[in-house]
């Protein structure tokens, strides 16, 4: 019902602020979208476009459906045409009313047209004074229009379930969070490339029509990046590689790294890592480019199944923990400067700072430098307490 309301408002809020324009426009006569699927249409170099349009009365919690209606909170349009533009106009063919975009939580992308080009995504929706800049922008390997017009379960509408993972994403850092805004920043740089968060359908969840079933309900799941060179897409970063790519570009809250127990490999311990401070120092060594990283954190012991008691395995969980976080960052380096390379970790715009003309000097063959330079990492992780359940009843305290 909270959903429902505020659903509600900023709908009367719509409808005052087009009625102060040049002429009152009803409130049903609008299509209010939420969320926006672009994937290859049928024709060649052709968009297919998917609009998830939420129905204002069901959103809110109406059992019964409006005339005609279906009951559900959502229903999606798609349409082809050779732009974007012209494939949203068609889109004009199957609705009866005006397809408004001002309320739209997502762009979702999917992954054979990201690697055919997005320039064309970004010119657009960033022209269009109607959108917001503020748009999350995610990319998929299933069909685009599949993703925005599945209904997740928990949110009546399934753009605002994408939205919220996104607002809570920084407690878990499993993806990068780039908006519209964000995108079209990195798109015009010089010195860096983009990535954009991961979205997957998976059979999680129990649905109502099908109680006895498990997995019988969709959900959406954020965890990974896509990594592009300018515009084109040239593959994607797992979750344990993203959680690096997260200390080279953005203020993670915490993040939850598992490892195995120091004397039994067997057994698991987790960890969760806050506080972080990620310093990149540029420098040079023999006329090439050089990197220090530098990390900094703490981190709380929050489960475990190790054998062996805390403070006799603390230093060595500290060492095990040290070397996954660094691992993490070896991944995802590899990748920038050896598997794609491409330089979306923005070692260039660091380097370019500190050291404007070699930069004019390294500019044009810049991935090539990057290879073959040198980058060491150091980190200062301590573990400052722990959390622990003796017997389910209590905790261990906190060890400094």
């Amino acid at each position: 019902m909270r959903q429902g309301k505020a659903l509600l408002l900023a709908a009367l809020c719509l409808m005052m602020a087009v009625s102060a324009g040049c002429g009152p426009v009803q409130i049903n006569e609008l299509a209010i979208v939420t969320a926006v699927g672009l994937d290859i249409g049928e024709e060649e170099g052709s968009y297919r476009i998917s609009a998830q349009i939420v129905r204002s009365a069901d959103a809110r919690g109406q059992t019964g459906a409006p005339s005609g209606g279906t009951g559900e909170p959502i229903y999606s349009i798609a349409a082809e045409g050779k732009t974007i533009f012209e494939a949203i106009r068609n889109l004009a063919r199957f609705s009866s009313r005006r397809v408004y975009w001002a309320h739209n939580f997502v762009i979702v992308i999917n992954d054979k047209l990201a690697k055919r080009g997005i320039g064309d995504i970004v010119d657009f929706f960033t022209r269009n004074p109607e959108l917001r800049m503020n748009t999350w922008v995610v990319v998929t390997s299933n069909s685009a229009g599949e993703v925005v017009s599945t209904v997740t379960g928990l949110e009546v509408v399934p753009g605002q379930a994408i939205d919220k993972l996104f607002r809570y994403n920084r407690i878990v850092g499993e993806a990068p969070s780039t908006n519209m805004m964000r995108l079209f920043e990195v798109y015009m740089s010089k010195t860096s490339h983009p990535v954009l968060a991961r979205v997957e359908l998976k059979n999680r969840g129990i649905s109502n029509k099908k109680p006895m079933e498990f997995g019988s309900l969709k959900q959406v799941e954020l965890s990974g990046a896509a990594v592009f060179r300018r515009d084109k897409m040239v593959g994607w970063l797992n979750s344990e590689e993203t959680k690096g790519l997260l200390m080279f570009i953005e203020s993670v809250d915490s993040s939850i790294v598992s490892v195995s127990c120091p004397r039994n490999p067997a057994e698991r311990a987790t960890l969760e890592v806050n506080k972080q401070q990620v310093r990149v120092i540029p420098g040079l060594k023999d006329g090439k480019p050089r990197f220090d990283i530098h990390v900094k954190a703490t981190a709380s012991l929050v489960e475990t199944g190790c054998s062996v008691g805390f403070s006799a395995m603390k230093d060595e969980l500290q060492a095990e923990l040290q070397k996954k976080v660094k691992s993490q960052l070896e991944a995802v380096l590899d990748k920038a400067q050896h598997k794609y390379r491409v330089d979306f970790l923005k070692l260039g715009e660091v380097f370019n700072n500190k050291y404007p003309k070699q930069w004019r000097e390294f500019e044009g063959r810049w991935e090539e430098v990057l290879a073959d330079s040198e980058v060491d990492i150091a980190l200062d992780i301590k573990i400052t307490s722990q959390e622990l359940k003796v017997d389910g009843k209590g905790t261990e305290g906190d060890e400094s």
